[in-house]
């Protein structure tokens, strides 16, 4: 959106449930009465007139459904290549701070709308960083859920074993409002069977003063992969955190097999792929999606220009060779990369430290759009609590070079009311949040 004389920001702070307030849904989701395509021209006309069970619960609640936000195309998945942002539906989505850097993805529009000021929330997904890099680089809030609390039914898939939908908001309170309602069992999924029950009222655990005497543990066998500027913000926000009564945990060295766990996550990415969106395709209109495949995904790339101008489809075309779920080699890694990012890396760093949080920068400053240049990416906090499916909040803790960085808090399975009040009471100390056009020098 553009505004003649610069963009105009609403105060949403006075909104205290869904009733009546706006939300933008990453276009992965479906409702009943616009399309859903995932930023595909194959799904251009995939309009299947039903609601996400999600979409229904927000509906119920009172919310507002404004519309669709752009991704980035497959959710990322489609290429080794992919461009952040960027899908053949929706164009290149910018980035508010700078436009010439990456808004981050998959659940780019869902991030630029909040923090642009069109909506106090929107939806987005993550299968690992999805919701937490494009939240972190766009300055908001975003929150990762533990895997099972939020039904994934009527969402094009990646990943049954680490998909989730969640909050991005422009502060923790109206994320914590939001889960609450999108939380909750839904019996098409069977991941969410013990959610009603795990589910509380997340807003009312919010506590400012639960920083206060909480033992933190910092990551920081991560911190090196940072940039310089991202780390000094990182350690102006521990020193916060200090303040407010948190005594901070140093953990040095990695969970065992940490470096191993990215090659795991990947062929089960890739196989459940495969057998996922299969299956969702299957269940979409053929009038509307004669692609009933990822085979016939793949082909209908092939031979559409406007999908391949800027990248193919390497990945697709692997996951298209996978052996599908009984076979050995996606056993043994889902097993695993499940063992050394849960119980052995998680769990089990939170019990030998005894904290009740991790933390580290959710990411360094957004990079450019260009993938020729060498300013790339620097910093990730977000597989372990990917492939775990354990909760991860990303709040804005500062700036790097103008641009904004979040600050990860991690927690283990179902400790989601603890991790975002934790993410509360560093917000309300900081107020590190600055809209877009309204950094200093001094950032």
């Amino acid at each position: 959106m553009v505004w003649a004389d610069g963009p105009r920001f609403v105060d949403w702070s006075d909104v205290e449930t869904v009733a009546g307030m706006p939300i933008f849904l990453k276009d992965n989701i479906e409702t009943a009465d616009m399309p859903t395509t995932a930023g595909s021209l194959a799904l251009e006309r995939n309009a299947p007139g039903r609601d996400a069970p999600i979409t229904a619960r927000l509906r119920a609640a009172g919310a507002v459904i404004l519309g669709k936000t752009n991704l980035s195309e497959w959710a990322n998945i489609r290429s080794s290549e992919s461009i952040s942002g960027w899908s053949a539906v929706g164009g290149q989505t910018r980035n508010p701070y700078d436009p010439e850097r990456t808004p981050c993805g998959s659940s780019s529009g869902s991030a630029v709308a909040v923090a642009i000021g069109l909506a106090p929330a929107a939806i987005g997904t993550e299968t690992d960083g999805s919701i937490t890099c494009p939240a972190s680089v766009n300055g908001i809030v975003g929150f990762k859920p533990t895997v099972g609390l939020v039904s994934r039914t009527h969402i094009v898939p990646i990943s049954h074993s680490q998909d989730t939908a969640g909050p991005m908001t422009t502060t923790v309170e109206d994320a914590a409002i939001v889960l609450g309602v999108i939380a909750g069992s839904d019996p098409l999924d069977p991941a969410t069977a013990e959610a009603d029950a795990r589910k509380v009222d997340y807003r009312a655990a919010l506590d400012a003063g639960s920083l206060s005497g909480a033992r933190i543990g910092v990551m920081s066998f991560l911190l090196p992969s940072y940039s310089e500027e991202t780390r000094a913000a990182f350690e102006r926000s521990v020193q916060a955190m200090r303040e407010a009564g948190a005594e901070i945990v140093e953990i040095t060295e990695a969970p065992a097999q940490f470096r191993q766990i990215g090659g795991w996550e990947l062929t089960v990415l890739l196989t459940e792929l495969k057998h996922d969106l299969n299956l969702y395709l299957a269940s979409t209109d053929p009038q509307q999606v004669p692609t009933r495949t990822l085979a016939d995904v793949i082909a209908f790339n092939a031979a559409e220009p406007r999908e391949t101008v800027l990248f193919g489809q390497d990945l697709f075309e692997r996951a298209e060779a996978t052996g599908g779920l009984t076979d050995p080699a996606y056993v043994e890694a889902r097993a695993k990369s499940l063992q050394a990012a849960g119980p052995d890396g998680i769990d089990r760093m939170m019990a030998d430290h005894r904290v009740v949080a991790l933390i580290a920068p959710t990411t360094s400053r957004a990079w450019t759009n260009d993938p020729e240049d060498d300013d790339n990416m620097q910093g990730s906090a977000s597989r372990l609590a990917a492939v775990a499916g354990y909760p991860h909040l990303t709040v804005p803790m500062g700036f790097d070079r103008g641009m904004p960085v979040g600050l990860s808090f991690i927690g283990g399975k179902w400790q989601d009311a603890r991790i975002l009040s934790l993410g509360y009471a560093f917000e309300q100390k900081t107020q590190a949040r600055r809209v877009p056009g309204m950094v200093s020098q001094e950032d």
